[in-house]
């Protein structure tokens, strides 16, 4: 197939560009390049003669229709979006604007695209979303794809509002959609301001390992070359009009999360007094912390037959070992913004 893939320099989408390169699939990367965004993360492919990029904003029709009509792909994969919680409780008017009008004018673009061609039956448009848009869970249950929305902050209120755009389309237009939510991602090139590189990066260079509240938060760690697995598997195999939930089966607090990565790192590279988990540092807590998310993939499961390959515990030293050896990478992004600075205690 040829792909195009929206956001595909950013972390999620990168992982998916490699992975679908590497399956001898055509890409084409339209990406903004962001803050967030890194050509870095795709530069093992750059040279490839299946893989072409374009520095072009979802905002922007009149570009999307230009890239669709030059390139002429056969399937979507939506990935391009603002995607921080933090940052959208300080600025939620960018996360409507990318996230909700962006995947309008994309659906829009799709649409007329598709229909100029004579509704081909195997175009597909892949919506990737996020768990975050069922709300918050308690100490049991599961979120299904039946589970009503429920978001508590700008970010999923936005990808929400995104996930029903696309819904919309595919019923009122018949464009042949298919949606994805995902749990909490990690893994290479994740940018320095979630937690994972957050507690590596602070750990390494002796700052406090900030955590939120008492850390009690749960979330469903998803190995991020696991999630690009599943997507690439969906937009083949999945029921169009249906969605899916991917998860990662590896339920742990933020506590226990960080206590592993600096197990992990004690091990890997000692300090010279003491443990790494001597930084931990309890912080005030974000406004409007969901207590849990958790994820039932009994569909993709059942359906597809996928599970993800990589526990926690095996993907977080993957990372870790990852970080350690691409410090050229993430030093590069040192200075961009927001990056080592609280964000969203508004």
């Amino acid at each position: 197939m040829k792909l195009l893939v929206t956001g595909g320099a950013g972390f999620i989408g990168s992982a998916v560009v490699r992975l679908a390169i590497a399956r001898g699939h055509r890409v084409v990367n339209l990406d903004a390049l962001t803050y967030a965004a890194c050509l870095d993360n795709v530069a093992s492919v750059a040279g490839d003669p299946n893989y072409a990029f374009v520095q072009a904003d979802i905002r922007d029709r009149a570009a999307l229709d230009r890239v669709l009509a030059e390139h002429q792909p056969d399937a979507v994969m939506h990935l391009a979006a603002e995607s921080h919680v933090d940052r959208s409780i300080d600025a939620p008017g960018t996360f409507i604007e990318t996230n909700v009008l962006g995947t309008f004018h994309l659906l829009e673009a799709a649409r007329a695209y598709w229909q100029a061609r004579g509704r081909p039956q195997g175009f597909r448009f892949h919506h990737i979303s996020t768990d975050e848009v069922f709300g918050s869970l308690g100490p049991t249950g599961q979120f299904s794809e039946n589970t009503p929305y429920d978001p508590r902050s700008p970010y999923s209120a936005s990808k929400a509002s995104s996930d029903h755009l696309v819904r919309a389309w595919g019923e009122t237009y018949g464009l042949p959609v298919v949606l994805t939510n995902c749990s909490n991602n990690y893994g290479p090139y994740h940018f320095p301001e979630k937690l994972v590189p957050v507690v590596i990066l602070n750990a390494l260079a002796g700052r406090p390992i900030p955590i939120y509240g008492a850390g009690l938060n749960v979330r469903d760690w998803l190995y991020v070359e696991d999630h690009a697995d599943a997507l690439l598997l969906v937009l083949e195999k999945g029921v169009l009009g249906e969605s899916y939930n991917i998860g990662g089966e590896n339920e742990r607090s933020n506590l226990d999360l960080v206590r592993t990565i600096c197990t992990l790192l004690d091990a890997k590279r000692p300090r010279q007094t003491g443990s790494y988990a001597d930084l931990i540092t309890f912080v005030t807590d974000r406004p409007g912390h969901d207590a849990r998310y958790a994820i039932d993939p009994s569909r993709i499961r059942d359906e597809l037959g996928w599970r993800p390959s990589v526990t926690v515990e095996e993907g977080l030293e993957r990372t870790v070992e990852w970080y350690l050896r691409h410090e050229s990478w993430w030093r590069a992004l040192q200075d961009r913004d927001g990056v080592g600075r609280r964000l969203g205690t508004a």
